[in-house]
């Protein structure tokens, strides 16, 4: 397969880049309308209650969303104020599409006690379309913005979701000026030439155009989160230029043994174009654990993540080739070193772990438990809007209510619905758990009754309201949604299916890694020394964001909590990325204990040669990951930091340590397979015929 696709890119390179320039522009061009279509809406899980009781709320309540303007920094008895704010308050009524809004002066509770702010929220009607909702909001928003005032907020509802596609839009382009500089001067670091080094960036903004237009596909049949945006660039970003890195270095070397470009071309796929093609499998596989769970916020960034790799994948062994046949003549071939000079350092490191495997063993595991250990206190919730960016309006329009509002104003309530049927005594119960409960009547019998908590919009108390209905409610007709409640759904659904999640994963990544090495052994120590790593680098992510120790150095705060969105991802995706490091590494190994049957000088010469490559991918990941961490969505922090210390983690000290030490400790077991499993390696596992040249020292 491999072979038939070097010929491809190598006979018509022209053909191969041009179809490759018009993806380009089709994901440049088509994929960015992904921005005007992203959702704020992450927690909803399909056949919840939750979920259920939103949807007849939509279809029965005659009331539909509401956004919040907020007008402060002025007294808001100033005549002339007052004078603005009425005659706004009669023009918004008078939009087509708005239900109510109410006079802030004459309602209780909508003007500070200290005079120097009021809050003016509009209620849509239900059962607008989508464009004549996007005009009710767009008309109030405006109107509202006319007020003169010192400061003038207008968010929530549609409007939330547009504001923060706006800013997820903008952190993109900023991350991108960020990185992609800072990766060209690091790749000519490594390569000493610009022709060398702007390949892996062209391969880079492949995997870009690629993220925009995967997004865009799925945002036609399903929501796409405004955090799909930013996590899928930096992964198709970094995984480009791992990809990239990894095939120009071999091509590099094959040009050493000869002068003929598309020789060197063939052998470089023939090789790492192998290790790049169950790389990219790996990734996909560890993602396909987030379809195992029925939120549309995991399965769509689960499938959108899978179709970047796949294409970040494709444009290294298709793009890539066709390119070095254009231009690969004209970038220098690696310089030849003198026997042992190559590698030195990362020989002398795996020799070091290989001596002192236990030490080595003793000394990092527990050193990686104790980073682990805030996982076991770990707590996730929806958040509010303290984790966006202090630029954004929702933001501003929180941090005005905060000051002048007393704690809890403006906090979605525990929405009840009471179901045609349900007795009074039931109703009364309910009602009594909040002193500010709200309640009306519905078409069709049922009645709605909301429940103001106190704190947070997912905190405690709120959460301890939807269990305390839950818990009342008996055999009545009785149903809880809104955030708090479809936060208790959420978690509920990562507890029933995280195990299946992980058995999906693990089997996955077992069966790729045995086909790749044809060792039962070696597959079961990478999943727990990658376990190890990626517990220690999510232990951190709760110590900073959730007990916020550190979190101002990253212009963040703790916040109690991790962001719901912020642990399957970085558990899926690090898992990924932690296999293409390992990878990397055995498919030297591999080549090394083919060649000489030694498992130690295995180790040594698997280290030696991939330690470099490694440990540039690495740092590389890491650039693109922290440009996406300049945007202040706390979200996204949390996930750059996860995947930033995984990588570094994996790439240091698991791969260049633990490895190694487990690998000698293991010695010619590190290699075996049952008889049957071997043949079934033999027939079935996925190798490329090397040239005759390498066929004894290449089969990676």
């Amino acid at each position: 397969m491999l072979s038939s696709l070097a010929r491809a890119a190598t006979r018509r390179p022209l053909t191969v880049i041009l179809l490759w320039a018009l993806f380009l522009l089709l994901g440049f061009g088509l994929g960015t309308g992904v921005f005007a279509r992203l959702s704020d809406n992450v927690p909803e899980v399909p056949g919840t209650e939750s979920e259920h009781a939103a949807r007849y709320l939509d279809r029965t309540d005659p009331t539909g969303e509401s956004i919040t303007g907020v007008v402060a920094g002025v007294a808001v008895s100033d005549p002339a104020l007052r004078r603005q704010v009425e005659r706004a308050v009669a023009d918004v009524r008078a939009v087509a599409g708005v239900a109510a809004v109410p006079d802030p002066y004459t309602t209780r509770g909508l003007t500070a006690a200290d005079g120097q702010a009021l809050i003016l929220p509009v209620t849509l009607e239900g059962g607008l379309t989508d464009d004549a909702e996007e005009r009710a909001v767009t008309a109030a928003r405006d109107r509202i913005r006319q007020i003169d005032a010192p400061q003038v907020h207008v968010s929530g509802g549609p409007l939330l979701g547009t504001q923060l596609g706006e800013r997820a839009q903008q952190d993109v382009k900023n991350a991108e000026l960020i990185s992609l500089p800072v990766v060209l001067a690091l790749l000519l670091v490594v390569f000493g030439g610009l022709r060398a080094a702007a390949l892996p960036l062209v391969i880079a903004v492949s995997g870009i155009a690629g993220a925009f237009l995967a997004l865009f596909g799925f945002s036609q049949v399903t929501d796409i989160s405004v955090y799909a945006i930013q996590v899928t660039t930096m992964l198709g970003l970094g995984l480009a230029v791992d990809y990239a890195l990894l095939m120009l270095v071999r091509f590099l070397e094959e040009r050493r043994h000869t002068a003929d470009v598309v020789t060197a071309v063939h052998r470089t796929v023939a090789a790492a174009g192998r290790t790049v093609l169950f790389s990219g499998l790996t990734v996909a596989v560890s993602l396909t654990g987030l379809l195992v769970f029925p939120s549309v916020f995991l399965r769509s960034m689960g499938l959108a993540v899978a179709a970047v790799v796949v294409v970040d994948m494709l444009a290294a062994v298709t793009l890539l080739p066709a390119l070095l046949v254009k231009f690969g003549a004209r970038i220098t071939p690696a310089k030849v070193r003198p026997e042992g000079e190559e590698g030195r350092f990362f020989a002398r490191v795996a020799r070091f772990a290989a001596r002192r495997r236990i030490a080595v063993l003793v000394t990092v595991v527990p050193a990686l438990l104790v980073l682990a250990l805030p996982v076991t206190g770990m707590k996730i919730e929806i958040g509010d809007a303290t984790q966006l960016p202090a630029g954004t309006e929702a933001r501003q329009l929180y941090d005005t209510v905060d000051a002048h509002f007393p704690s809890g104003t403006g906090v979605s309530p525990v929405t009840v619905l009471l179901g045609p049927g349900t007795d009074s005594a039931t109703a009364d119960r309910i009602r009594a758990l909040s002193p500010a409960a709200r309640s009306r009547e519905l078409p069709g019998g049922a009645r709605v009754v909301r429940l103001q908590p106190s704190g947070r919009v997912d905190g405690a108390r709120a959460t301890a309201l939807v269990d305390e209905v839950r818990a009342l409610r008996g055999d009545q007709p009785v149903e809880v949604t809104g955030p708090a409640a479809r936060l208790v759904d959420f978690r509920a659904m990562l507890a029933a299916r995280a195990p299946w999640a992980a058995v999906t994963v693990l089997a996955g990544i077992f069966v790729l890694l045995f086909a790749f090495t044809g060792s039962v052994l070696i597959p079961l120590r990478t999943v727990v020394t990658t376990l190890l790593s990626l517990g220690a680098a999510l232990g951190v992510v709760v110590w900073v964001f959730q007990d916020g120790h550190l979190a101002g150095v990253l212009g963040a705060e703790g916040l109690g909590a991790l962001s719901l969105t912020a642990p399957p991802l970085i558990v899926a995706i690090a898992f990924g990325l932690a296999m293409d490091y390992e990878l990397f590494i055995l498919a030297r190994m591999r080549e090394a204990w083919l060649a000489t049957g030694d498992p130690q000088a295995a180790v040594v010469t698997g280290l030696r040669r991939s330690g470099r490559v490694v440990t540039c991918a690495a740092l590389l990941l890491a650039v693109v990951f922290g440009a996406f961490m300049t945007g202040g969505f706390s979200p996204i922090l949390q996930i750059g930091l996860g995947l930033t210390l995984a990588v570094l983690i994996d790439a240091t000290v698991v791969r260049m340590l633990l490895v190694p030490a487990t690998t000698t400790l293991l010695g010619r077991r590190a290699w075996w397979s049952p008889k049957p499993l071997r043949r079934a390696h033999d027939r079935f596992g996925l190798s490329e015929g090397a040239a005759p040249r390498e066929r004894a020292t290449t089969n990676a």
